[in-house]
């Protein structure tokens, strides 16, 4: 063999890679193609998990939301469904011109604004204490959280019962103090029946507020505990410099889900009240089942419609309120 066979031959070996990289071209593509495979495969079978939930939220929420839109601006009523004509902008005229539409407002302000303030101080207070490690913190956690597995229909026949003016258990008691000399009739006073309804939601809603906010807590690392204790800082100074700024992201999203939540929670008041009396207790969505029932959907779907657009409205106001403002650096 000559010199220069033996040079080619050591060149074009299969020890010697062909281009410039040190693989070989063809064996160089195969990885990137079964890697692309890999990720389509993966896509379409999360794909085919989600598609049954997305079909369903779709059925049973966006499509009778869709359907039910339409109905606002039709002459819909159940005593004349011959009649379903295009009626534009009346049902929404109808609503703010009825008389008690200004009641229904105000009661819905203070029924929000009266019980999240209580809900939000107690969670809170709650949550500090469950944080602290103590004998039987388990069992007062679940005591703690139960009332939260609880239909609010049925949080408001028990507390229908307990504010019973004739053997209801809170009059029993505030007589047994000295508070009272003779029964209140909570739910049959004007002036009571919000109060009943609000300390009713109070003790229903605390439990979220303390299951959101322990968990926040939990996730605040001890290090920065111990240097504040070390700095000589009190528990109040501990309280605004250090837990309240760390959680602030979950306590902004936890009002905001309350308040979506309390404005669209009709159960308690209608198990307790009905809306009464004289409309004392009546909120938008008590309002609006009322009007349900006197068989005008096509007003209540107006009502509904204002009540997503105001909502959507509070939330985006909101979140643009407690975003996080953070410094751009150069």
């Amino acid at each position: 063999m000559s010199a220069a066979s033996a040079t080619a031959k050591s060149r074009s070996g299969p020890g010697r890679p062909s281009h410039k990289g040190g693989a070989p071209s063809g064996h160089g593509a195969r990885p990137g193609r079964r890697r692309r495979e890999f990720t389509t495969r993966r896509g379409l079978l999360i794909a085919a998990f989600m598609a049954p939930a997305a079909v369903f939220v779709a059925v049973f929420t966006y499509y009778p939301m869709i359907a039910g839109s339409q109905m606002a601006f039709r002459n819909w009523k159940l005593t004349d469904l011959t009649d379903t004509s295009w009626v534009g902008w009346k049902n929404f005229h109808e609503v703010f011109a009825d008389p008690a539409w200004g009641t229904v407002l105000a009661n819905s302000a203070l029924w929000v604004v009266g019980s999240i303030v209580p809900q939000l101080v107690i969670g809170f207070a709650l949550a500090l204490w469950l944080r602290r490690r103590f004998r039987f913190r388990g069992l007062y956690q679940a005591l703690v959280f139960f009332p939260w597995a609880i239909s609010g229909f049925l949080i408001g026949i028990l507390f229908r019962w307990l504010f019973n003016s004739e053997f209801g258990v809170v009059n029993d008691l505030l007589q047994k103090a000295g508070l009272i000399d003779q029964p209140i009739a909570w739910l049959a006073e004007p002036d009571k029946a919000m109060i009943a309804v609000l300390v009713a939601n109070t003790w229903y809603g605390v439990t979220f507020f303390a299951i959101m906010i322990l968990a926040a807590l939990q996730s605040i690392p001890d290090e920065l505990y111990e240097a504040a204790a070390l700095d000589g800082a009190g528990k109040v100074r501990t309280l605004l410099q250090i837990t309240i700024p760390y959680i602030r992201t979950t306590l902004a999203l936890t009002v905001l889900l309350r308040v979506i939540w309390i404005f669209n929670f009709p159960d308690l008041i209608f198990g307790m009240t009905g809306g009464g009396p004289n409309n004392e207790t009546q909120i938008v969505t008590t309002w609006m089942i009322r009007i349900t029932q006197q068989g005008d959907y096509g007003q209540a779907s107006a009502i509904g419609l204002l009540v997503v657009a105001g909502l959507l409205v509070f939330a985006t106001f909101f979140l643009m309120a407690t975003r996080e403002k953070r410094e751009v650096k150069p």
